[in-house]
């Protein structure tokens, strides 16, 4: 390998070799750290991030961004406990509603999410409203609306408890040593890389990020497909809060916040770009399994979580850099 190909291989790669190399430290530090319960950990904790970073995937390769996912699966982790609690909970959030069963959380939380897609994209995509922008508005009146919502009697505010046992199950259980959040996320990235890889409307989204004006000469509908990568986006983060919510066992507003920010991350150092047309999901998954672990391994060795945002902070702004240099590259 000659000097010019080592240099842009080292470039490409210098966020995985760093990462890498702090995995290391924090491996040699406290050697407990490399074991099986740490990894079980790990991926529990990726798996609502995975649905998030799914999402923001399938939206940043169509040329998008949605800056809503974090707030709106703060939504859904309350919309959905509103749905799970117990019948003789003494802060019942709906007093006179019977206790409901497993699958109503579930549906409630989907059209929570599909309905805050619609909306995003009808703004984004027929109002013109640049998506960064239209999604830190969006993201304050969800999370205000939130707020709102809890402050409701006889809940004033309060965290939502008292969950049926078969709902936090679902975040803690697993089935052959499997946690069934865990399963979720890999069915979820299952049907994401199918319907990328396997589908038209994949192929669809591919081209419209690539080259919006060609695509539309091409006869691909724009419009159906930015409705559609807001609304799946939506309906992700959404089901990424009750997921969250089953496996603590109680949900407030605060839940996700900033976690638009690792889905993006976790899209960009897996080798998306925001330059549209380009993402795939194994590095999207390796993105977030590469977060998770230095989350997990800093507080592991007992770093102040004010590092970890020092830390979390540089590897956005070095993973949008090396993003920008090889667009530059291809233009």
């Amino acid at each position: 390998m000659n000097n010019k190909k080592m240099s842009s291989f080292l470039i490409d790669n210098i966020l995985y070799i760093c990462l890498f190399i702090m995995i290391v430290i924090i491996a040699i530090i406290s050697p407990s750290f490399v074991s099986t319960r740490v990894l079980s950990d790990v991926l529990i904790q990726s798996a609502p991030k995975v649905l998030l970073a799914m999402g923001m995937l399938v939206v940043i390769i169509s040329g998008g961004m949605d800056m809503t996912v974090g707030r709106l699966a703060g939504l859904g982790a309350v919309v959905a406990g509103t749905f799970a609690q117990t019948s003789d909970y003494y802060l019942k959030f709906w007093p006179n509603l019977a206790e409901m069963p497993l699958i109503v959380p579930f549906l409630v939380t989907v059209l929570v999410g599909a309905g805050s897609g619609v909306i995003t994209g009808l703004i984004i995509s027929k109002f013109k409203v640049p998506a960064f922008l239209a999604g830190l508005g969006l993201q304050l009146v969800i999370y205000g609306g939130n707020l709102l919502f809890l402050k409701k009697a006889p809940n004033n505010s309060q965290p939502l408890a008292g969950y049926k046992v078969s709902f936090t199950n679902f975040g803690t259980g697993s089935i052959f040593g499997i946690n069934y959040l865990v399963i979720l996320a890999i069915a979820i990235m299952v049907i994401v890389f199918i319907l990328l890889n396997r589908t038209t409307l994949g192929k669809n989204i591919y081209a419209v990020g690539g080259n919006r004006e060609a695509a539309k000469v091409a006869g691909i509908n724009t419009f159906r497909v930015d409705m559609f990568v807001y609304i799946f986006s939506g309906v992700l983060a959404a089901m990424a809060g009750l997921m969250m919510s089953a496996r603590t066992g109680s949900a407030t507003a605060a839940y996700a916040e900033g976690y638009e920010m690792d889905a993006i991350a976790s899209c960009i150092i897996g080798g998306a770009s925001f330059a549209g047309g380009i993402g795939n999901v194994p590095g999207t998954f390796l993105g977030v399994i590469i977060f998770s672990v230095i989350n997990y391994g800093l507080t592991f060795i007992g770093l102040s979580s004010y590092w970890q945002y020092i830390v979390k902070g540089l590897i956005i702004v070095i993973a949008v850099a090396l993003d920008m240099r090889k667009y530059a590259a291809r233009q």
